[in-house]
């Protein structure tokens, strides 16, 4: 960070990680994955040297400052995700109806939810792997977002819209993340 004008942040590449830049689009390479994301609508510059990515803005008023902040932590998780991986423990919870989920292509479908005739269905995003263990489900994957999304597309597909929640609860909900394994 200097005075002239310009703000930026510098972010260390990890050993065993690759980074390419190719004008906004941003490319990361370990040894779990590949995440590519484009950060076209971002008014920041991109510079990569030796080991460090350092993203940079020209007018630093606050949306700018606050943008390279978050596009900081956006590359710092697809970094941990390309060496670690990101994993969801959900945990399908029921009273009197027993909930039965199976995976079938890129869907999961949630059947006999509150002792409904129609099965639910929620949709996997990218590259997630899901796996289901009796009454828990696991979701993995290299992309954070990716791996979020579709844990919360699983608790939103078993939301009562008519019951109190205090009351009812049955549905499958988040009960642990995590880096890696867990």
């Amino acid at each position: 960070m200097n005075n002239e004008g310009i703000k930026s942040i510098v972010i260390p590449i990890p050993e065993g990680v690759d980074l390419l830049v190719e004008g906004q689009k941003i490319s990361v390479r370990g040894h779990k994955g590949e995440i590519t994301r484009d950060f076209s609508p971002v008014p920041v510059g991109f510079s990569l040297s030796e080991r460090t990515l350092t993203i940079t803005t020209a007018n630093p008023r606050k949306r700018e400052i606050a943008l390279i902040g978050t596009l900081g932590v956006h590359i710092e998780n697809m970094l941990k995700g390309v060496q670690k991986g990101y994993t969801y423990r959900l945990k399908v919870v029921y009273a009197h109806f027993p909930i039965t989920v199976k995976v079938q292509g890129k869907t999961v479908v949630i059947q006999n939810f509150t002792g409904e005739r129609h099965p639910r269905t929620s949709k996997i995003v990218g590259d997630s792997k899901v796996t289901v263990k009796g009454d828990e489900i696991l979701v993995e994957g290299v992309d954070l977002e990716k791996v979020s999304q579709t844990a919360a597309n699983m608790e939103l597909a078993t939301k009562s819209k008519d019951k109190d929640p205090r009351v009812f609860l049955d549905g499958i909900y988040i009960s642990e993340k995590g880096e890696g394994q867990i």
